[in-house]
C-alpha cells in the first residue's frame, strides 16, 4: 500500500487552486443575480436569495457528495416556497426549511439516496415543466409592470387586465433584458468571444441596470434592508398536518431535484475529461446529508430552501474546476457581495430580475423532455403532471402524477390482445400479444374454444410473462385438443419455438406444420425426431447453424469439444439412419481425445457442416436470390471484429443485408487524406444502384482500432493501420470537444474512455456518411435513414442511437430488448 505524503498533497492543492479560483468566479457571476431572482419570484426578502447561495456553496460544498455540484436556491423550490410564505409568513417558513433539512438527513441516515431516482423521469420532468409554467406566469406580471396574483390561475385570468394597463418603463428594461440574454451566447467576432466568458445572465442584468440607471427611469428596484433588521425563523404555527406536508415537499421535492442533478454532473464530468482528470464520483447517500445540513444552516439564518442546481453545476465543470473548493470559493464571493456591493445591487431594476427568472421558467420547459416521454409513450403522464403542478399545486400533481403513471404501467400490464384467423391451409392461427394473466383468461378462453376440436393450431405467445390462471387454461385447453385427435405447435415471437412447461414431450411430438412446403401433409414422425435433435443439441432452434461451432470454442473443456462414442450412440439413438452412419463416421475419426482442428481442416470442417446441416433448408432461398438478384433492405456498416457475427445479431438472411466490414467501423470523409474508395464505393453502390432504405452504423464494445486510437502517440512511425486509423481522429477530437453532445447508454455511465470513444464514433461516422454526395441528396429527398448501433459483446446486448438529446445534451443508445 502506498501512502500519499502531506507535500505531494499541498503541492496538488496549490497546483489545482488557480482552476478552482476562476471556476468559482464564473459560477459567482451567474448565482448572483439568480439568487436575487429567485427571491423576487417567492416573495421572500431578497436577502434571503444571498444567504442560501453562501449557505449552498460552503456548506453544502463542503459536506456534499457531489465535488462539482454548486448548490443554492433553485427554480424549482419556488412555487413551493411562495406557497408557503402566502399560508405562513416568512419566519414560519424559514422554520420549515430547518425542519426539511433534518428530515433529508434522516433519509441519509436511513442511506434511501437510491430510492428517490426512482420516480419516473416523466413525473420529474412533468414536475419542473409545471412550476416552469407558474414561475413564467407570475414573472410575466412584473415584466408588464404589475404585481403577480397568489396562483397560476389567476395570474392567467388577471392578464388581459395587466395587458391593458402596461408600464412602458418595466416593459422596455424586461425587452432589453430578455433581448441581451438570448443574443449574448451569438455575438460574432473576436470581440464577441471575448464578451461571451461573461455569462449571458450576469450580461443582461448588468445592460438593463446600466440603462435604467443612465436613462434615469424611474422604476422599482432591488431594495437590501440593513442585515441588522434581518429575519431570523420562528416556531412554526398552524395546523400539525399542513406543517409536516410542507416539511415533507420541500425536504422530497429538493432531494430529487439535488440527486438528479448530481447525477447529471457525473455524466458531464465523464464526457469532458479523461479517467485520471476526474473527481471522485458522486456519494448520493453523503450528498443527501450535505443539503440537509445546508437547509438546516440556510433556513436557521433566514435564507431560502437550498438544492443542487443544474445549470450552475454545468458552469462549474465547464469552468474546469477540479475540487470541492470551487463551490465553497463561490460561496464566499456571495457573502462578500452581500456585504461590500450593497450599493451596486440596489441599483438593478425588479423587472430586470424578474424577465430574467421568467426565461429561466420557459427553459423549464424542455421540448428535449417532451420529445423523450412521447418516445416512451409518457406524454399522458407527463402532460397531467404538467397541468395538475400548475392547477392544484407541486405536491398535489407529484401525487396525481404517480397515480396516473401507475394506473398507465397497470393498463400495459393487463392489455392483451387475442385474435384467432383461419389460413388457407386450414390452419388455426392464435396470436396472444402482450402479458397472460388472470385478467385475460376470458378472452383466452373464448378464442381457443372457437378452434374445432380435430383442427392444427398455432398459438404463438408473444410476451415475457404468464401467470398461474393463464398456463392453466392454456395447457388444459392443449390436453384436451390433442385428446381430441388435434394437434398444435406452439411458438414464440416470429414463429420461434416454445414450450409450456409439463407438457413439453406431448407438444414436441406434434409441433409439425399441418403441410409440407410443397403442400404435401408433412412428416410428423420426422419433424418430432428433428425436435428431440435440437434438444439434445443443447440449442435453440434459431441457433442452430451456430450448434457445431460451439464445439470449437477454446473456452470449453476439452471433453466438450471432441465427438465421444457415447455422444454418438446417443444422436445415433434418436437420428435417421442416414445421420447415424455419419454419427458413427465422426466417432472413427476423431476417437476419444481428438485436438482442435485449426486452419484449412477447420475451415474444411465447418464448410462440411454448412453443406449437411444448412445448405438443404436455404437452398430454395438462395436460388430465388440467384434468379432475382439482391435487394437488400439496408446497409450495415460494422468493424472486421471477428467477434461481430452481423447476421446473428441482426436476425438476418441471405439478401437482407448489404454489408461493409473495415477495422474500426469508420466512413472516411470525401475528399479526405489518404481516402479508402472502397467504402465510398460501397456507400454509392447500396444508396444508387440497390437503392436501399437506411444505412446503420455499428460499433461495439472493446474495439481494438478505438483502443489504439485512444494510445497512438504523435511521430510514431506510419503504417497501413496507422494512416487508415487516421479516418477516426475525428471521433477523437468530438469526444475532447466541448462544443458536441457526447454519447452514452440509456442508464448508465460508459465504463471508460475506450467505451466512449466507441459510442462517440458511431455519432462521428453518421456525420461522415452525410457528407456523401450520394446520401445527402437521398436524405434530402426523404428517401433514405441513418442508424447508429453499439453491440455490448460480453453482455451479447444491442443498442440503438435515439434521436435527438436528452436533458443533458447527449446522444442516448436505448437497449433493444426481447420485443422491440
Amino acid at each position: 500500500m502506498t501512502v500519499t505524503s502531506p507535500t505531494r498533497t499541498t503541492r496538488e492543492i496549490r497546483k489545482d487552486f488557480p482552476t478552482d479560483l476562476s471556476a468559482s468566479i464564473a459560477v459567482f457571476l451567474i448565482a448572483l443575480p439568480l439568487s436575487l431572482g429567485i427571491a423576487l419570484a417567492t416573495g421572500a426578502p431578497l436577502q434571503a436569495g444571498l444567504v442560501a447561495a453562501a449557505v449552498g456553496g460552503i456548506v453544502g460544498g463542503w459536506l456534499g457528495g457531489a465535488p462539482l455540484q454548486v448548490s443554492g436556491p433553485a427554480a424549482g423550490l419556488t412555487v413551493v416556497t411562495a406557497e408557503l410564505i402566502q399560508h405562513y409568513g416568512w419566519r414560519t417558513t424559514c422554520a420549515i426549511t430547518v425542519l426539511a433539512g433534518v428530515f433529508q438527513l434522516g433519509l441519509a441516515a436511513l442511506r434511501t439516496a437510491r430510492s428517490a431516482l426512482m420516480v419516473s423521469p416523466a413525473i420529474v420532468h412533468g414536475l419542473l415543466a409545471g412550476i416552469g409554467v407558474t414561475i413564467a406566469l407570475a414573472q410575466l406580471h412584473i415584466v408588464l409592470g404589475g404585481n403577480p396574483q397568489s396562483s397560476a390561475v389567476a395570474n392567467v385570468v388577471g392578464l388581459p387586465a395587466q395587458l391593458a394597463d402596461l408600464h412602458p418603463a418595466a416593459l422596455g428594461v424586461s425587452a432589453l433584458t430578455l433581448a441581451v440574454l438570448l443574443a449574448w451566447p451569438w455575438l460574432p467576432g473576436r470581440a464577441g468571444r471575448m464578451l461571451r466568458k461573461a455569462p449571458a445572465a450576469l450580461a443582461a442584468v448588468a445592460v438593463a441596470t446600466a440603462a435604467a440607471s443612465l436613462s434615469g427611469i424611474a422604476l422599482p428596484r432591488v431594495d437590501l434592508p440593513s442585515w441588522r433588521s434581518h429575519a431570523l425563523p420562528e416556531l412554526p404555527e398552524g395546523p400539525v398536518l399542513g406543517i409536516l406536508a410542507a416539511v415533507l415537499t420541500i425536504a422530497l421535492v429538493g432531494s430529487v431535484q439535488s440527486l438528479l442533478s448530481a447525477v447529471a454532473t457525473d455524466k458531464l464530468i465523464a464526457s469532458e475529461r479523461g479517467a485520471d482528470n476526474r473527481p471522485p464520483r458522486a456519494d448520493l447517500n453523503r450528498e443527501l446529508w450535505g443539503q440537509g445540513a445546508a437547509n438546516i444552516v440556510s433556513g436557521a439564518l433566514g435564507g431560502l430552501p437550498v438544492s443542487g442546481v443544474a445549470v450552475r453545476s454545468v458552469a462549474n465543470v465547464k469552468s474546469g474546476a477540479v475540487s470541492r473548493r470551487s463551490t465553497m470559493l463561490h460561496g464566499l464571493w456571495v457573502v462578500l457581495a452581500a456585504g461590500l456591493l450593497v450599493p451596486v445591487l440596489d441599483l438593478i431594476p425588479l423587472a430586470a430580475l424578474a424577465a430574467l427568472v421568467m426565461a429561466v421558467g420557459v427553459q423549464m420547459v424542455s421540448i428535449t423532455h417532451l420529445r423523450n416521454v412521447t418516445r416512451h409513450r409518457e406524454i399522458v403522464v407527463y402532460g397531467t403532471t404538467i397541468v395538475a403542478v400548475v392547477l392544484g399545486g407541486v405536491l398535489e400533481g407529484v401525487a396525481i402524477g404517480i397515480a396516473v403513471a401507475v394506473a398507465l404501467a397497470l393498463h400495459r400490464l393487463a392489455r392483451t390482445r387475442i385474435t384467432v384467423e383461419r389460413l388457407d391451409n386450414g390452419v388455426h392461427r392464435v396470436r396472444a400479444r402482450g402479458q397472460l394473466t388472470f385478467l385475460a383468461v376470458p378472452r383466452l378462453s373464448r378464442v381457443l374454444n372457437q378452434i374445432p376440436h380435430d383442427g392444427h393450431a398455432v398459438v404463438e405467445l408473444d410476451g415475457s410473462f404468464m401467470d398461474h390462471a393463464a398456463y392453466e387454461t392454456l395447457h388444459d385447453w392443449q390436453a384436451s385438443h390433442l385428446a381430441h385427435g388435434g394437434s398444435l405447435e406452439v411458438t414464440g415471437r416470429a414463429g420461434s419455438s416454445a414450450r409450456l412447461p409439463e407438457a413439453a414431450p406431448v407438444a414436441a411430438s406434434v409441433a409439425a406444420p399441418a403441410d409440407g412446403a410443397d403442400g404435401r401433409p408433412a412428416d410428423t414422425s420426422h419433424h418430432a425426431d428433428r425436435s428431440r435433435r435440437t434438444h439434445h443439441r443443447g440449442g435453440h432452434q434459431c441457433c442452430r447453424p451456430w450448434t457445431p461451432w460451439q464445439n470449437h470454442c477454446d473456452h470449453r473443456p476439452a471433453g466438450t469439444r471432441t465427438i465421444t462414442a457415447a455422444a454418438a450412440a446417443e444422436a445415433a439413438a434418436t437420428a435417421t439412419a442416414a445421420e447415424a452412419g455419419a454419427a458413427a463416421e465422426a466417432t472413427e475419426k476423431a476417437g476419444p481425445s481428438a485436438p482442435r482442428r485449426r486452419g484449412a481442416g477447420q475451415l474444411a470442417s465447418g464448410i462440411s457442416a454448412f453443406q449437411r446441416d444448412t445448405a438443404p433448408h436455404v437452398r430454395d432461398e438462395l436460388a430465388r436470390l440467384a434468379r432475382e438478384g439482391q435487394r437488400p433492405s439496408q446497409l450495415f456498416l460494422t468493424c472486421a471484429d471477428s467477434r461481430l457475427v452481423t447476421s446473428m445479431i441482426t436476425a438476418s438472411g441471405p439478401g437482407d443485408l448489404f454489408t461493409v466490414r473495415n477495422v474500426g467501423n469508420l466512413v472516411p470523409l470525401p475528399g479526405a487524406e489518404s481516402t479508402d474508395d472502397s467504402v465510398a464505393a460501397a456507400i454509392e453502390y447500396a444508396v444508387d444502384v440497390l437503392k436501399v432504405d437506411s444505412i446503420t452504423v455499428c460499433g461495439h464494445s472493446g474495439c481494438g482500432a478505438m483502443q489504439a486510437l485512444l494510445s497512438s502517440t504523435p511521430g510514431a512511425p506510419m503504417t497501413p493501420l496507422r494512416r487508415w486509423l487516421r479516418h477516426g481522429l475525428p471521433s477523437l477530437e468530438r469526444m475532447a470537444s466541448r462544443h458536441h453532445a457526447w454519447a452514452r447508454i440509456s442508464g448508465r455511465l460508459p465504463a471508460d474512455a475506450v467505451e466512449q470513444l466507441c459510442l462517440t464514433n458511431v455519432v462521428q461516422q453518421l456525420e461522415h456518411l452525410r457528407a456523401h454526395e450520394s446520401v445527402a441528396r437521398r436524405l434530402a429527398e426523404g428517401t433514405l435513414e441513418l442508424h447508429g448501433m453499439y453491440f455490448h459483446v460480453g453482455e451479447a446486448q444491442a443498442y440503438l442511437l435515439s434521436e435527438g438529446e436528452d436533458f443533458f445534451d447527449c446522444r442516448v443508445f436505448d437497449s433493444v430488448g426481447q420485443h422491440a
